[in-house]
């Protein structure tokens, strides 16, 4: 008796491709070479706003999840303003809203993520140790099991905890980032003193930040930067204004800011009086200060993939690896130009450095699309949400699995994708975002081949998935059709993939229907068999010799009928 079949598993409906929006805003940054007078002038601003902002923060909290309208904004800035200034009381009540809006969403991200990982423990324990239940597997031994069962406890309290700040509406938040305090219980595993670690922590609780205001001096009357000569001159907080060197109770920094890095903008900016806002920070880990500079910028609409696809033009298709990025060009109809790309990508040591070579790598691809006359590049849409969540239960066990999660967890996803767009963007092209399903699958299988004999490079199956999606992003069929690539010299010439559809022809040009009267245009289509040239020919070709022209096949179709 043969094995029992199970119904078969169904593909999920792939998303459509859409195109990346642009950057809706720009950030820049200048050095500020500060002395030891404006290192302790900003320090003292930046406590003080600090500690109310606090204040301020701790009254958004306790006010729940409300509207708009009823956050009691407009009596909170006036609370601040008689302890600061007006021009930093609407900055600091906005970073409150701001914060407390972004704290209940990380709070229901984590509650998704918590029930999805209790949700696959679950079905698992639910199955025998060492049996499969349909589709679902149970855990080799009780060991395994017993572990998993603790971890299904942990999971729960985490989630009960969850609920619980969600349905009270108060989100837990640490002013100066949770990971930095608690790097205070392991000064040894850090290589840090408790000085040092001080300096650190008081440095991420301080405020220095002024909102720009349109038709202000400028772009920002609290910190203002001189377009020309490049002066930077802050309100100071009322109890403060006794430190002003500058008219109107104002302080002068004694270094400059020019801004080397996209300058035209913010030229463009300030000297049209444009919102510009300003954050002084401190790194005290290198010892610096920056000025950050950003606002918001004019975009349109990018072209929907179809406009794309109707224009005929070139696309960069990129395949995002854990150790380098694989890209091939592809024109309109999704055919592949040219010999594929690789990109190296090494993505370790120290955050800096590692930020640092991925903008190197996404600017060699940008080089090669404009090299190659590329109008966009097509990317996955990868996340690796679900599967982060819910750990070995999806993505394997032991040591292929630990190296497997290992190397998701090293891709930069969310990273290169920001990245990418904010740099392609500024370079002038578009980015085209995919459904990342089976596109290494069907890649390595039915394009790894074909493009290894059409180029002398080595070819891998990260290639191919970058052809799978390049014409996913073009809207065409990602697989191939068999027998359309020939590996043959003399026929290697014509189209190599022949995916795309057939040209349909303009109305009113369809060809008649043929008969057996009716000459076919263009010349003989088939050749008569004194047309064959032969070694020893035969009597007829003697006498008459070899025939040249074209019969009259509308004689001889009629000299049967005469018959």
């Amino acid at each position: 008796m043969g094995r029992k079949r199970g119904k078969k598993r169904e593909l999920r409906a792939l998303a459509a491709p859409f195109t990346v929006a642009p950057p809706s805003g720009a950030r820049i940054r200048d050095r500020l070479r500060l002395g030891a007078a404006d290192e302790s002038v900003l320090t003292l601003v930046g406590e003080h706003l600090g500690g109310h902002q606090r204040s301020d923060f701790t009254a958004r909290v306790a006010l729940g999840n409300v509207s708009q309208k009823d956050t009691g904004r407009a009596a909170r800035k006036r609370k601040l303003t008689a302890v600061s200034s007006s021009r930093w009381v609407g900055a600091m009540t906005r970073a409150s809203e701001d914060q407390y809006q972004l704290s209940v969403r990380c709070l229901y991200d984590e509650r998704a993520g918590l029930r999805r990982a209790i949700s696959t423990i679950d079905k698992r324990l639910a199955v025998p140790c060492g049996q499969r239940g349909g589709r679902l597997r149970g855990y080799p031994d009780q060991n395994e099991r017993f572990q998993k069962q603790r971890r299904l406890q942990a999971l729960t309290t985490r989630l009960a905890v969850v609920e619980e700040r969600i349905a009270a509406e108060r989100p837990a938040v640490v002013v100066g980032g949770r990971r930095l305090a608690r790097v205070r219980h392991h000064l040894a595993d850090a290589h840090l003193t408790g000085q040092e670690w001080r300096q650190r922590w008081d440095a991420a609780r301080l405020f220095r930040t002024a909102d720009g205001e349109s038709g202000a001096g400028h772009g920002n009357y609290t910190i203002t930067v001189g377009p020309y000569d490049g002066s930077v001159t802050l309100v100071l907080p009322e109890p403060l204004r006794h430190l002003a060197n500058a008219p109107r109770g104002r302080y002068r920094l004694a270094c400059t800011a020019g801004f080397h890095h996209r300058r035209e903008e913010w030229l463009d900016r300030v000297s049209a009086h444009r919102a510009v806002r300003y954050d002084i920070v401190r790194d005290a880990a290198r010892g610096r200060w920056y000025l950050d500079a950003s606002w918001s910028a004019d975009t349109t609409p990018p072209p929907a993939p179809d406009e794309i696809r109707q224009r005929g033009e070139r696309l960069l298709a990129v395949d995002l690896n854990a150790d380098h990025l694989a890209a091939v060009v592809l024109d309109g109809h999704g055919n592949p130009i040219g010999e594929p790309h690789t990109v190296p990508l090494e993505l370790t040591g120290p955050t800096t450095t590692r930020d640092g070579r991925l903008r190197a790598a996404i600017t060699g691809l940008l080089g090669i699309a404009k090299r190659q006359g590329c109008a966009g590049l097509v990317i996955e849409d990868l996340g690796f949400a679900d599967a982060r969540a819910t750990g070995r239960e999806t993505m394997g066990r032991g040591g292929r699995g630990k190296q497997f999660r290992r190397t998701v967890a090293g891709i930069p996803t969310a990273r290169f994708r920001e990245r990418l767009r904010g740099m392609a963007c500024h370079a002038g092209l578009f980015v085209i975002a995919v459904d990342p399903a089976h596109t290494s699958i069907w890649g390595g299988r039915d394009w790894q081949r074909p493009l290894q004999q059409q180029t002398k490079t080595t070819v891998t199956r990260h290639h191919g998935a970058a052809m799978a999606i390049g014409r996913r992003g073009l809207g065409h069929r990602v697989r191939r059709r068999p027998g359309v690539t020939a590996p043959d010299q003399r026929i290697g010439q014509r189209r190599a993939t022949g995916q795309t559809g057939p040209v349909p022809r303009p109305r009113g040009t369809t060809s008649p229907p043929r008969t057996a009267g009716t000459p076919p245009e263009g010349g003989k289509t088939r050749l008569c068999r004194g047309d064959q040239l032969v070694l020893l020919p035969g009597p007829q070709d003697r006498s008459e010799g070899h025939r040249t022209t074209c019969p009259d096949y509308g004689e001889l179709a009629n000299s049967d009928q005469q018959r």
